[in-house]
């Protein structure tokens, strides 16, 4: 079988299957584990990369390209007609995450090429984690899909288990910085698993733009900063500068974290984020995650 994935997190679960010798194709954005980094990139970005932009320029330039009708990323066309894969793992969930599914289709239909393209479009994280099972079915791996579904729903009952008599801090999740938005889809039932309470998001809803009053009145107890995109250092260093946001001086502990690893991308590392999150909440209660995953800003 030859696959290609046009999503990070479908590549991660498909190397977490033991099906990595099959993938033939990725994204730019493919990064974990680290031998994703050596398979040929099939899509890449449509946005500007000649320099760093900060928060603001990123967010006009995928407003203006969606506002447009315009493509956020490339398809190698070319590439995946030569791979001449079986299986393609996309999704239609977030236009601003990948390339759609059905432009995928499309760009088949005039390849000539017949591989089956599977979307995989979950809102939840019990969502996600059916998508492994999705994933095992469609590469042939159903004992491996079923032992990790096992692994990882055992993990999450363990984390409930030892919050589940501690106080619940009102816990926002934000998701992008100017403007801010909160972590929709499956944030909301992480932050629930580990042991807070989410504030202006709810379970399965998207990701949504807020105002600064908003999350004032929402009076958060804990602020988790994970800018959709960005690793551990890049979240740390804008993260700084929130600090000095008014509206998010009434709460008591302001983190950042790994949002790339831990709460972006709808993977099998989603669960190690719920571990990371109900640390930082709850540090008597669970181990210490590893360095670079979450820390307190204050």
């Amino acid at each position: 079988m030859k696959i290609v994935s046009l999503i990070p997190s479908a590549t991660e679960i498909v190397f977490a299957l033991g099906m990595g010798e099959a993938l033939e194709g990725v994204t730019f954005e493919c990064d974990f584990p680290e031998a994703a980094r050596g398979k040929a990139v099939v899509s890449g970005t449509a946005l500007p990369t000649e320099e760093p932009l900060s928060a603001r320029e990123i967010d006009d330039a995928v407003s203006e390209r969606v506002a447009g009708g315009e493509a956020l990323y490339t398809l190698d066309a070319e590439r995946i007609r030569d791979i001449q894969p079986d299986l393609i793992l996309a999704q239609d969930l977030c236009r601003v995450c990948a390339v759609p599914s059905g432009a995928v289709e499309e760009a088949l239909t005039v390849l000539g090429c017949r591989a089956a393209v599977i979307s995989l479009d979950p809102s939840t994280l019990e969502d996600v984690i059916d998508c492994v099972a999705v994933v095992g079915d469609a590469t042939g791996a159903v004992e491996r899909a079923s032992a990790l579904v096992l692994e990882l729903r055992e993990r999450l009952a363990t984390v409930r288990d030892r919050v589940a008599r501690a106080d619940r801090p009102r816990t926002f999740a934000l998701e992008w910085s100017d403007p801010p938005f909160s972590g929709g889809h499956w944030v909301p039932d992480m932050i629930d698993a580990a042991g807070g309470r989410p504030v202006l998001a709810t379970s399965g809803e998207p990701s949504r733009r807020l105002d600064w009053d908003e999350i004032a009145d929402a009076r958060p107890d804990a602020v988790v900063f994970m800018p959709c995109g960005y690793g551990f250092d890049a979240a740390v260093e804008e993260g700084a500068s929130l600090l000095a946001v008014p509206a998010l001086a009434g709460a008591r502990r302001v983190f950042a974290t790994d949002a790339n690893a831990l709460f972006s991308r709808p993977g099998p590392r989603l669960v190690d984020g719920v571990e990371a999150l109900a640390w930082a909440l709850h540090p008597e209660a669970m181990p210490e995650p590893r360095a670079g995953a979450i820390t307190a800003l204050r």
